[in-house]
């Protein structure tokens, strides 16, 4: 029997991974009592059981403990059973601003700021995320994208190393984005947007594409830039972090940038060995810009 235990932030995204899981085959209980996880657990793994994936949503609750939820999956770990942990991440910006959107009350800071209450939070989850087997961080993930994460985890059973990649291309004229780990200048190649016809396309457009890869120094830094890349992933694995942005600029983002940052997606997500070390995910925060 695979059993997952899903906890994490509130607002990160746990309900979503839950019916998702539930739509992969999973039998999913969600909030289910401390004092009545062991005996849950005892049940569905009796020999004979028709159940074979199951998962379990725990949360912080102002009227419970954690730490007895912590204490019964360390009981439950002790006397043979064996399961996963997932921990559904965000940033606080994000979260923050989730809480807004649907206008909930913060678990822990019903009557007060949800800031105290996010920040209470992660400290008393500080311990099980880092117990957890999968940290998946949903603050820029879209729904389809953490599907794909799930399923690439829960039902292709590949290797996963918590790594979130995203190419981010963008224009140095707005900003150079304040998420990116990585930041590379293409404006060193002639610019499109000197040309009338490729002037209000975008290099999302087989045109704009072919003018800016018709110079050898754009293959050239593909080459390169994919080179060191995959040389950093494993030791930016190794070092446990989660995320890593790759931002790729030109001036307005929407022709060179948007190019060179397709290109290395197609590499990255090409490579024979990234399904199973890293997800992957593209982002063109400018293309839109003065449209």
């Amino acid at each position: 029997m695979r059993f997952v235990v899903v906890t994490g932030m509130s607002g990160s995204g746990k309900s979503t991974a839950l019916r998702m899981l539930e739509d992969a085959g999973f039998y999913c209980v969600d909030n289910l009592p401390v004092s009545l996880i062991e005996k849950f657990v005892e049940l569905i793994a009796a020999p004979g059981g028709e159940v074979t994936k199951v998962a379990l949503g725990l949360d912080v609750r102002a009227d419970q403990a954690f730490d007895g939820a912590q204490k019964v999956l360390e009981k439950l770990r002790d006397n043979g059973y064996t399961f996963e942990i997932l921990f559904m991440e965000a940033n606080n910006r994000t979260l923050l601003k989730r809480y807004k959107e649907t206008r909930r009350v913060h678990p822990l800071s019903p009557n007060g700021r949800i800031e105290d209450g996010i920040t209470k939070e992660r400290e008393i989850l500080d311990n099980i995320r880092r117990k957890s087997d999968y940290v998946i961080d949903t603050s820029n993930l879209l729904t389809r994208e953490l599907k794909e994460e799930l399923e690439r985890i829960f039902l292709q059973n590949e290797e996963y190393n918590n790594l979130m990649v995203t190419v981010l291309s963008f224009g140095f004229k707005y900003g150079i984005p304040a998420d990116a780990d990585l930041v590379f200048d293409v404006r060193f190649l002639p610019n499109p947007f000197y040309i009338d016809e490729l002037k209000h396309q975008t290099g999302n457009d087989k045109e704009v594409q072919d003018y800016v890869m018709a110079f050898p120094e754009a293959h050239v830094f593909i080459e390169k830039l994919a080179d060191m890349v995959e040389f950093l992933i494993p030791n930016y694995i190794k070092e446990g972090k989660y995320q890593l942005v790759i931002g790729i600029g030109c001036t307005g983002g929407k022709h060179r940038s948007v190019t060179l940052a397709n290109k290395l997606f197609e590499r990255m997500k090409g490579h024979t060995q990234h399904k199973s070390r890293y997800g992957i995910k593209i982002a063109h925060r400018d293309v839109g810009q003065g449209v």
